[in-house]
């Protein structure tokens, strides 16, 4: 593997933009930061709004050229690519980790799920079908047929860097659209490093553009507003959903968003015990539990929840936290110092109203942004570690005595992205995911994600659909023509 420091050396700085890699105008760019050490790692360049339509120009004037590209040219720039990037694992989970802080051993995982997206809709590049049929009446035929959306701005969260890129860039190219990439400014190294094996690959000149900014209003707003932009797709917070849906609606553009998440996770008492221990572990943890399907709250059933929870404490006190790139580390640092403070505040709010800590409970003492593996006991229902958002690595345990009870909890939140569901007994199973507020469930599993699925939510969790058959309708119009025999 290259070296931490060459890796860094190597990483483009640039914005893409038209196939050029360039400066931002005057020369304005923004700090990169190692969270495990607190250090900046390098600098990037930092767009402006007069760069963001220059973007936006670019991918316009590549628009009608590329839609007509062959598709199975387009699937095999996508398959090139995830060669490439496996080919590469090494060196890209080392800069993921570098400037996001997961293990080496989770950001070569990431790497390898990203690819997968680029394989997929390389394969379903070519499968881009309308139909033909018969008018009821008789007179004539209905042809339908689906066509690129247009230029889409992509924007895309620091919590997985590769994989939330490749599950929009993926698609958006095999449907024959052109993008303007604005990666999140904690993360856009490795964004970088995609654009450019992209370009390695043979994706032409305009198609992907990718610029980074410390201000994203002010490269987002212009874009918004600009009649070229024909789709946004986002990924991220609830509230910033809200605020790019209102300045979209002007436009009425067309939108993709994956936005917050608050997981439950239910065992119920004919739960085989192991294997919900198993998955509550893969579940929480996964990227320092960074993520919006990450089990948010465990509502267990109470004739096994003292025991459940005295087993998850024992697993999640055995994970080593440390740097992302030393030997052994389970767990890596948060992003930063705002998100451990969040956490630390959510954990004091759980203990202040009576919540036990079975294990952890701590920040670290720095250098760096990390926090404990915790396991919370007996934790109230009016605690905040129930109704809010994580993001860390702490577990908060509930108690429910039927499975009605088990269900309004779960259910109770605002967000619909994903639950997971315990329980040997299968009409229960089947009754319980039927009844849950979800776009996604995770029925005897801790992991969900996959490419050849719908990832998506309801509620507050979004609308639209990435990776599956489904993801690349998102990325194609429908004509209808009538047809006059």
């Amino acid at each position: 593997m290259t070296s931490e420091n060459d890796v860094v050396q190597s990483a483009r700085r640039q914005l893409l933009i038209g196939g050029t890699w360039r400066d931002a105008a005057g020369g304005a760019t923004l700090p990169v930061e190692d969270p495990s050490t607190g250090r900046t790692l390098t600098d990037v360049a930092s767009a402006s709004s007069d760069d963001a339509l220059d973007a936006l120009a670019a991918a316009d004037a590549a628009a009608g050229a590329w839609a007509a590209h062959p598709p199975r040219a387009r699937g095999e720039i996508l398959r090139r690519a995830f060669e490439l990037m496996t080919e590469r694992a090494d060196d890209l989970a080392l800069l993921m980790t570098l400037e996001m802080g997961k293990s080496l051993a989770e950001s070569r995982s990431e790497v390898l799920y990203a690819a997968e997206f680029f394989r997929w809709f390389s394969e379903e590049a070519v499968r881009i079908a309308g139909r033909w049929s018969n008018e009821p009446g008789g007179s004539g035929r209905l042809l339908t047929m689906k066509q690129p959306v247009g230029p889409c701005l992509l924007i895309t969260p620091w919590n997985f860097p590769l994989a939330m890129g490749t599950r929009k860039i993926g698609p958006a190219i095999a449907a024959g659209n052109t993008m303007v990439v604005k990666p999140a400014q904690q993360t856009p190294l490795s964004m970088y490093a995609l654009a450019a094996i992209l370009t390695e690959a043979g994706l032409p000149d305009g198609v992907l553009n990718v610029i980074t900014s410390s201000s994203a209003s002010r490269v987002v707003g212009p874009l918004v507003d600009d009649p070229r932009l024909r789709k946004l797709s986002f990924t991220g917070s609830t509230e910033v959903g809200r605020t790019l849906m209102a300045q979209a609606s002007g436009r009425l553009l067309r939108l993709s968003m994956e936005l917050g998440g608050n997981a439950p996770f239910l065992v119920f008492e004919d739960a085989d015990l192991d294997a919900a221990v198993d998955g509550a572990v893969i579940a929480k943890t996964r990227n320092v539990g960074q993520s919006c399907v990450a089990a948010n709250r465990f509502h267990v059933h109470a004739s096994i929840a003292a025991q459940f929870t005295e087993r998850l404490a024992a697993r999640l006190g055995k994970l080593t936290v440390g740097r992302g790139t030393e030997p052994g580390t389970d767990i890596g640092p948060l992003i930063d110092g705002q998100q451990r403070d969040t956490v630390i505040e959510l954990v004091a709010d759980a203990t202040d109203r009576g919540a036990r800590v079975a294990v952890g409970g701590s920040a670290g003492t720095g250098p760096g942004y990390f926090y404990e593996p915790t396991v919370l006991g007996d934790v109230p229902p009016g605690a905040r570690v129930l109704s809010e958002e994580i993001f860390g690595p702490v577990a908060p345990v509930a108690t429910f005595e039927t499975e009605s009870e088990a269900l309004a909890a779960a259910n109770q939140s605002d967000f619909g992205l994903v639950a997971y569901v315990y329980s040997t007994n299968l009409k229960r199973a089947l009754r319980v995911v039927e009844g849950l507020q979800t776009g996604m469930v995770g029925l005897n599993r801790g992991l969900v994600s996959n490419p050849a699925a719908p990832f998506g939510g309801v509620k507050q969790s979004g609308f639209g659909r990435e990776g599956g058959f489904e993801g690349i309708e998102e990325y194609l119009s429908t004509k209808y023509v009538a047809v006059d025999l």
